[in-house]
């Protein structure tokens, strides 16, 4: 609505939005915190330009006066303290666009490309790593999430990832929330267990079962993995 009442240009291509915030990147360089959205994700009626928070003005570590918050996308796009709106021609190629906050050096992925929609995960909440546990049944529980989709299944390994079983989904309290999920387990034996967990996504997206290396560690969503003694 903002954009459309500001009035967009037909060659539109991307909108930028830039924060108070900047600082020396390397020396003799200073860069002001900006990234950019393509202008159908700019446009989407959940993105916003927020000026409070559960019926308060934002605190300024929350961005106050105003604040971008894209949901489904990694915090950095949320841009925090911002200044100004402007609408490109063409793709935007500052420097926490195309430098930073892309994943470089990753496999399969082309060289620099920006980070955006958050990744499939899920994480166990309990029991929690290195717990120690009374014989009889457990409840594993945990949430999952994805920028990409609503959650499709998460599946529990007892084995270290030997074999898996689906997990009982819960409903999300809202669209942006995370989806929780419970496991009843009954250990076999005393001893020693590697729990993991791992989510899939409607969009067919599932983490792997080890981390995908880049050079600045964005996006890893490895299997979540707690170890855990039954008495």
């Amino acid at each position: 609505l903002l954009l459309e009442e500001a009035g967009l240009p037909s060659e539109a291509v991307e909108v930028v939005f830039a924060g108070a915030d900047q600082g020396e990147v390397e020396p003799g360089r200073t860069e002001v915190f900006a990234r950019s959205l393509p202008l159908a994700v700019a446009r989407q009626p959940d993105v916003l330009v927020a000026w409070g928070m559960n019926g308060e003005p934002l605190l300024p570590e929350h961005g106050h006066p105003l604040r971008l918050v894209v949901p489904r996308w990694y915090g950095m796009a949320s841009v925090k303290w911002l200044v100004t709106i402007s609408v490109l021609p063409e793709p935007f190629k500052g420097y926490f666009q195309r430098e930073r906050y892309v994943y470089s050096g990753e496999s399969g992925t082309p060289e620099a490309t920006p980070v955006t929609l958050m990744r499939v995960r899920a994480v166990i909440g309990r029991p929690a790593d290195g717990a120690e546990l009374a014989p009889g049944r457990v409840e594993v529980a945990g949430t999952a999430w994805s920028g990409a989709g609503p959650i499709a299944r998460v599946e529990i390994s007892v084995d270290d990832g030997h074999s898996w079983a689906e997990a009982e989904l819960g409903t999300a309290l809202s669209t942006y929330a995370a989806t929780p999920w419970r496991f009843l387990w009954l250990p076999s034996s005393p001893g020693k267990y590697a729990l993991v967990a791992r989510a899939t996504d409607d969009a067919g997206n599932t983490q792997p079962p080890g981390p995908v290396w880049n050079a600045y560690g964005y996006g890893n969503n490895v299997v979540h993995r707690v170890r855990v003694a039954v008495r």
